[in-house]
């Protein structure tokens, strides 16, 4: 009874004041609540990386673990959430590259687009099919799938973005446009080498038949 008056008393506060209190206090009870608010979060954002399961709990652990060690530099003026997002993309992308260094194969698709979001912003109101959306997306560098990823699944502002990989607001308006363009060119690719694979696929049958 005493736990669940805690719990309840732990919900009032904001993410901020959660993370002032336990840098303060020591108590792990604030602690746990960001947890349970984050949690699955960061455990959803580790799997879009890797897409395996037990790797994503993994990380996800590890990026709490390493939250404990770092609240303690967290500046009262940011946003909780963008900052634990900022830990938690550098995190993952330091354990790819390290893996990609090591010679290991993670995942073939880093990071993935589901069949519904719609990114026809990234090209100015073409017909997306996400199917060579992928395709295209895997030819991008772990860092330009990132940005992209940012900006219009995220939905993170400039200059979020621009705290995150620590560089200027018109850096990152630089990376979008040529991610955004390398993009653009890379599905557009994919759809004439398919398009002239399905017409090399249909006259080899006309030729047998």
């Amino acid at each position: 009874m005493v736990k669940t008056a805690i719990n309840d008393f732990t919900k009032s506060f904001s993410d901020e004041e959660l993370v002032k209190l336990f840098v303060e206090t020591q108590q792990n009870k604030y602690f746990e609540r960001l947890y349970e608010r984050y949690s699955d979060k960061v455990y959803h954002k580790c799997i879009s990386f890797v897409k395996d399961t037990a790797k994503a709990e993994d990380l996800t652990h590890d990026i709490f673990l390493k939250l404990i060690f770092k609240l303690g530099t967290f500046k009262e003026d940011a946003k909780f959430s963008t900052w634990l997002y900022s830990i938690t993309y550098n995190h993952c992308m330091d354990q790819l590259r390290a893996n990609k260094k090591r010679g290991e194969v993670m995942n073939d698709e880093p990071i993935e687009v589901s069949d519904d979001i719609d990114l026809n912003t990234i090209f100015d109101g073409d017909d997306v099919q996400a199917k060579n959306l992928k395709i295209a997306l895997d030819q991008l560098t772990v860092d330009e799938k990132g940005v992209l990823f940012m900006k219009y699944m995220d939905d993170l502002s400039i200059r979020d973005i621009a705290d995150i990989f620590k560089i200027t607001e018109s850096a990152v308006k630089m990376r979008l446009l040529r991610s955004r363009e390398k993009l653009r060119k890379k599905y557009l690719e994919t759809i004439i080498f398919l398009g002239v694979l399905a017409i090399k696929m249909i006259e080899l049958v006309r030729s047998i038949i």
